[in-house]
C-alpha cells in the first residue's frame, strides 16, 4: 500500500507507486508518475510530465517537473525523468525539457543532490553524480557518471562535464571539462585529473601513471594544443580512460574545452 497523508493533495490522473510514502502537504500534478518505495518527506511540489523511478527521497520544499526557465517555452508537454534511488534534498529545482531542446530533462539513478541545487531544462546528468548544496546547471548541460559538483558551482549552458570529474566549489564553469578532470577557480581552469576520484574507480598505480602522462603530453606539451592533440590520438589504445577523453574532445560542438591556466607558470 502507498501511504499518503491526509494534507497531501494528489490530483487525479497521477500515479504512485506500491510502498510509496506522500507526506503533509506535498502536491502531485495529474501527469506525475512515481514508483515504488519513494518517500515525499513533506512540502514537496511534483509538476508537469515527470517520470520519478523507485526508492528516492524527496526532502520538503523541492520543487520537481516545472516549467523551464526559458522565455520561449509555451507550456508544451515536455518532461522530466528522474532515476531510481536519487536522495534530493531541501529546496532542490529540476525543470522540464523545452521543445527545441529535445523535451526532456533526464536525471540519472542514485545521484544526492544536495540543498538547493538546480538542474535546468533540457540536461542530461549521469548516474552516481553528487551536487553540493546550491550547485546549478544552466539548460542543455551534460554531466557524466560519478561527477561531483562543488557547493555554489555553476554550468553555463550547453556544457559538458565528463565523466568522474570534479568541480570546486564556487567554481564558474564555461568551458566543457575533459572525463577524470580536475576543475577549479572563481573561473574555472583544468587544475589535473581527478587522483582520488580514479583511485575510488579501482585505478591502478599503471592506470594512473599512464593516463598521467597523456595528460601531460596533451596539456603542458611543446606547440600549439591542435598539434599536440593529433599527436596523442594514437595513445587512444593505450587506456580506455584516454580513448574516452580523446572522443569526450572529438565530440565537442558549442562550447571551447576548459584548458589549464598557464599563467601561474609565466614569469
Amino acid at each position: 500500500m502507498s501511504m499518503i497523508d491526509p494534507t497531501a493533495r494528489i490530483e487525479d490522473g497521477a500515479v504512485v507507486g506500491e510502498g510509496t510514502s506522500i507526506g503533509p502537504y506535498c502536491v502531485v500534478g495529474p501527469h506525475v508518475v512515481i514508483g515504488a518505495n519513494c518517500k515525499l518527506v513533506a512540502h514537496v511540489n511534483v509538476a508537469g510530465h515527470t517520470t520519478i523511478a523507485a526508492g528516492c527521497v524527496i526532502y520538503p520544499f523541492a520543487a520537481l517537473g516545472g516549467p523551464p526557465q526559458d522565455l520561449s517555452y509555451r507550456g508544451e508537454p515536455t518532461r522530466l525523468e528522474i532515476g531510481e534511488g536519487c536522495t534530493i534534498r531541501e529546496g532542490v529545482t529540476m525543470n522540464v525539457g523545452t521543445k527545441k531542446g529535445g523535451g526532456i530533462t533526464r536525471v540519472g539513478a542514485r545521484g544526492y543532490f544536495m540543498n538547493n541545487s538546480h538542474v535546468g531544462h533540457d540536461c542530461i546528468v549521469g548516474n552516481d553524480v553528487i551536487f553540493a548544496t546550491s550547485a546549478t546547471l544552466g539548460g542543455h548541460c551534460e554531466i557524466g557518471d560519478f561527477v561531483y559538483m562543488g557547493g555554489l558551482s555553476a554550468v553555463n549552458q550547453f556544457v559538458r562535464v565528463g565523466s568522474q570529474t570534479m568541480v570546486g566549489g564556487i567554481c564558474g564553469v564555461r568551458g566543457d571539462v575533459i572525463p577524470f578532470g580536475l576543475a577549479n577557480g572563481q573561473y574555472a581552469s583544468l587544475e589535473g585529473l581527478n587522483i582520488i576520484g580514479m583511485k575510488r574507480r579501482k585505478f591502478t598505480r599503471e592506470r594512473l601513471a599512464t593516463v598521467r602522462s597523456f595528460y601531460q603530453k596533451l596539456f603542458h606539451g611543446p606547440g600549439i594544443f591542435a598539434e599536440r592533440l593529433s599527436a596523442v590520438q594514437p595513445l587512444a589504445a593505450e587506456d580506455p580512460a584516454i580513448a574516452e577523453i580523446l572522443t569526450f574532445i572529438g565530440n565537442g560542438k558549442h562550447r571551447a574545452l576548459c584548458l589549464p591556466d598557464d599563467s601561474a607558470n609565466k614569469p
